[in-house]
C-alpha cells in the first residue's frame, strides 16, 4: 500500500507549529509547536495523540530552524512517526505568499523555491521562514516529495476588477502592487465545509466568509471560486484586526511623515502592531475586551464598536459583489468563540435576510453549526477552520496525482 501520511509545516520567524496526519481518515497522529527559536529558553510542546498520551515538554536553546526540525523529528521517532518512516508520502509547507503564480499546491524544486525567494519584498515577514522551513525538510528528507501550499493561491480566482488599485498600471506591473489576499487555506476549507453543513456542492452555493482571528480577513465566494477579499497586498488591508489598522485613508501615512515626524519604519510598526484594537483601547484579546465593556469601559465599548461596524460593511459589500448569498460562516478564534461578535456583526441586517438565534449562538462547539433561525434565508453559521487538514489534503492530492 502507498504511503498515506504527511507532515504539515508551518514555519513562522521563531516559530514552528507542525501536524501529523494520515489521509487514509484525516486523523492526526502528533500535533506539535517550536517556539521562540533562536533564544536560551526555546520551547518546544508534542502531543502523540495517536498513542493518546501526555503532552512532552521541554525548554533550552534551538539555534535555528534546522534544530528545531530536528528536535520534531527525535520527538516524532520517539513515538515510532519519525521522518524515516516508510509511510510518510510528503511534507506540506504553508507558504504565505505565492504571488500570481502559484494558484495551487506546488512540488517544490528549485525554480519554485527562487521564486518564493523573488517575492520576498512583498512578504518580507513571512516568506524567508517559510523558505527556512522547507530548505530544512529538503536537508532532511531530500528523496521526499515536498510540497508549498499557498495562502494566497485561493483568491487567485478575483477578476482583475477585484484585484487591482486603481492606480498608474504600468507602476503597479512593475513593483508587483496588486490585491492578494490571504488566510486563503481556511477560506477555502471553510467555504467548502459550509457548503456540505447546507447539504449542497460548493458550485452550487455563496458564501461570505470572515476568517475573524488576530488577524483577521473576509472573503466573497461564489461557487467555490473567491471574487473578492478584504487583505491587499499585504494583510494590513481590510478588517480592524488585534493590532492592525485594516482599511485606512493612504494620506495618513503622508500625514504623519509630514506633519508627525515619523520614519516610513516607525508608520510601519503602528499601522501594523500598534493599530486595531490595541491601538483603540489597550487590549487585543477579544474576551477581555467583552469584560471590560460589561464593567462600564467606554473606551473597550469604542473599540468593539469600531470593529463591529467595518465587519459590517465588508458583509453588505459583499452581499452585493454576489448578488445572493447562501451562507455567511464565521471561523478562526474569535469567529468561532465569541457570540456576542456574531450577534453584533448580524444585528439589524434582518431586511437582507440575516438573523441569528440567540440560544443556538450562545452554545459551544467544536463542530460546524448553523446558529440563524431554521427559516432565515440566510444561513449563518459557524464553521471552526482547518488550515493544517487543508494543507495536508492538498498535498496529499497532489502526491497522488502526481504518482
Amino acid at each position: 500500500m502507498s504511503p498515506t501520511r504527511v507532515l504539515v509545516l508551518n514555519s513562522g520567524s521563531s516559530s514552528l507549529k507542525y501536524q501529523l496526519l494520515d489521509m487514509r481518515d484525516s486523523s492526526r497522529l502528533a500535533a506539535g509547536l517550536v517556539e521562540r527559536i533562536g533564544e536560551q529558553t526555546s520551547r518546544l510542546k508534542h502531543t502523540p495523540l495517536a498513542l493518546g498520551g501526555d503532552s512532552r515538554e521541554w525548554t533550552g536553546p534551538i539555534a535555528d530552524h534546522d534544530a528545531a526540525l530536528k528536535a520534531v523529528a527525535e520527538e516524532l521517532a520517539q513515538d515510532g512517526l519519525g521522518l524515516d518512516s516508510p509511510e510518510l508520502a510528503a511534507i506540506g509547507h504553508r507558504v504565505v505568499h505565492g504571488g500570481k503564480r502559484f494558484t495551487e499546491p506546488t512540488v517544490v524544486d528549485d525554480a519554485v523555491l527562487a521564486e518564493i525567494e523573488r517575492l520576498i519584498p512583498v512578504a518580507p515577514l513571512h516568506n524567508p521562514a517559510n523558505l527556512t522551513g522547507i530548505r530544512t525538510a529538503l536537508s532532511l528528507r531530500p528523496d521526499l516529495p515536498q510540497v508549498a501550499v499557498f495562502d494566497t493561491a485561493f483568491h487567485t480566482t478575483m477578476p482583475e476588477a477585484a484585484a487591482r488599485y486603481a492606480i498608474d498600471v504600468e507602476t503597479a506591473d512593475a513593483h508587483r502592487v496588486r490585491r492578494y489576499g490571504f488566510h486563503g487555506t481556511s477560506h477555502a476549507y471553510v467555504s467548502r465545509a459550509t457548503a456540505k453543513l447546507l447539504g449542497r456542492a460548493p458550485e452550487e452555493v455563496n458564501v461570505i466568509v470572515l476568517h475573524l482571528g488576530n488577524g483577521a480577513s473576509a472573503s466573497a465566494v461564489r461557487g467555490g471560486r473567491c471574487v473578492d477579499t478584504s487583505m491587499g497586498l499585504t494583510p494590513l488591508e481590510g478588517l480592524v484586526m488585534g493590532t492592525r489598522s485594516g482599511d485606512a485613508d493612504p494620506a495618513v501615512i503622508f500625514h504623519l511623515a509630514r506633519v508627525g515626524g515619523m520614519s516610513i519604519d516607525e508608520i510601519d510598526t503602528l499601522l501594523n502592531k500598534k493599530s486595531g484594537l490595541i491601538g483603540l483601547c489597550g487590549d487585543n484579546d477579544m474576551r477581555e475586551i467583552r469584560r471590560r465593556i460589561d464593567e462600564g469601559d467606554e473606551r473597550a465599548k469604542l473599540a468593539f464598536d469600531i470593529y463591529i461596524h467595518r465587519l459590517k460593511k465588508y458583509i453588505g459589500a459583499y452581499y452585493a459583489v454576489l448578488g445572493r448569498v447562501d451562507a455567511i460562516a464565521f471561523t478562526a478564534g474569535v469567529g468561532e468563540n465569541a457570540a456576542p461578535v456574531r450577534e453584533a456583526a448580524v444585528a439589524g441586517l434582518e431586511t437582507l435576510g440575516l438573523a441569528v438565534d440567540g440560544e443556538l449562538n450562545a452554545v459551544r462547539s467544536d463542530e460546524p453549526r448553523l446558529i440563524s433561525p431554521g427559516d432565515a434565508r440566510v444561513k449563518v453559521a459557524v464553521v471552526p477552520t482547518d488550515e493544517e487538514l487543508e494543507i495536508a489534503t492538498q498535498t496529499y492530492a497532489l502526491v497522488e496525482n502526481t504518482n
